[in-house]
């Protein structure tokens, strides 16, 4: 049996996407002191034991970064690694699924007190300030899939299911590829309007037709996961004039809005100053047709707010909220901040 020790760090943060995992353990001011990166966090695809799993192999990179005992360092026989372990995770998209998260995370021994949360918490954290009574605002998140969550200083929040159509959520990456995906299909067989995407996207995988890059996807010599690289072809075909793909633009414009107006009314925002934070990697790449007319629609929905752009690490937002759990003073925020650009 192992000695049992203190924690070693205040913070352990750990930012968890469908694509990648990055964790950060966190001194009491704000020093980090050790960083990890592993795969994708998808309890969905590989069950909840596999996907900490995954934690784990970015967690003991950090600690072994840190100067502890690398691997062994996480298990609990040698006691916990930090105080405060803050977790942002996709798929944790239902308080349900935090609590279950929760307790498979506790079951490691990382840290003395766990706190999951959705990971578009982690990008509303990070693009919100430590000013007097604490961080308060609204994120809207564009990637894969869409999301908005929205956060008071006095613990209060505002969220969304984002479970896909099932939840009524429309667009993000996947939802735009396959909207153009269907309009362009149907204008190269005759059953829609004309549209430049009938050539753009085949065009962008160096196919002549629809029905072969249709026929491409289906039999999968191009791979699913390559269908982001559509969305900005869609852009490039938008900003050129082609009504159908401004009119996707635009509808994905008008989900942004009506996400972060929602929010900001259930928080008690809407009439006043107020941050909407846009990230993930369609907003984030600042495409002008899409967030010129967010700003714009938004301008007439909640007047008062305004408009940013995060491109800060999402575990930034993970380490933050961690030290908010410990109430932690102004330096330690300005070092972190500084640590991570």
């Amino acid at each position: 049996m192992g000695v049992s020790r203190p924690p070693k760090a205040a913070v352990l943060a750990v930012d968890a996407g469908n694509s990648k995992t990055d964790v950060a353990l966190i001194a009491a001011d704000g020093r980090v002191l050790g960083t990890g990166r592993a795969g994708g966090f998808q309890p969905p695809h590989v069950g909840v034991e596999a996907a900490v799993d995954v934690l784990g192999r970015a967690v003991a990179e950090a600690a072994e970064a840190a100067g502890l005992a690398g691997p062994a360092a996480t298990g609990p026989h040698t006691g916990p690694l930090a105080v405060q372990v803050s977790a942002c995770l996709a798929n944790a998209d239902l308080p349900v699924e935090e609590v279950r998260l929760a307790q498979a995370i506790g079951e490691r021994g990382w840290g003395t007190a766990i706190e999951v949360r959705n990971d578009t918490f982690a990008i509303l954290r990070a693009g919100l300030g430590e000013g007097a009574g604490g961080p308060r605002g609204v994120a809207v998140v564009c990637g894969a899939g869409i999301n908005c969550v929205g956060m008071l200083p006095d613990g209060r929040t505002a969220r969304f299911p984002a479970l896909g159509q099932i939840s009524g959520d429309w667009g993000g990456g996947g939802g735009l590829a396959a909207e153009a995906m269907w309009w362009a299909a149907r204008a190269e067989d005759g059953r829609g309007g004309p549209t430049e995407l009938a050539a753009a996207l085949p065009g962008h995988f160096g196919l002549d037709s629809m029905y072969a890059l249709i026929e491409a996807v289906h039999l999968g010599s191009v791979e699913p996961v390559r269908m982001h690289e559509l969305v900005p072809v869609l852009f490039a075909v938008a900003a050129a004039g082609d009504p159908v793909a401004a009119a996707l633009v635009e509808r994905q414009a008008g989900e942004v809005v009506a996400l972060a107006s929602v929010a900001l009314e259930r928080l008690g925002l809407l009439a006043e100053e107020a941050l909407v934070l846009l990230g993930g990697s369609v907003l984030a790449a600042r495409h002008p047709q899409l967030n010129g007319r967010v700003e714009a629609l938004l301008a007439e929905r909640a007047p008062h707010a305004r408009v940013s752009v995060v491109t800060a690490p999402p575990v930034l937002g993970a380490g933050l909220l961690g030290l908010d759990a410990l109430g932690a003073g102004p330096e330690a925020y300005g070092k972190l901040r500084a640590h991570f650009g």
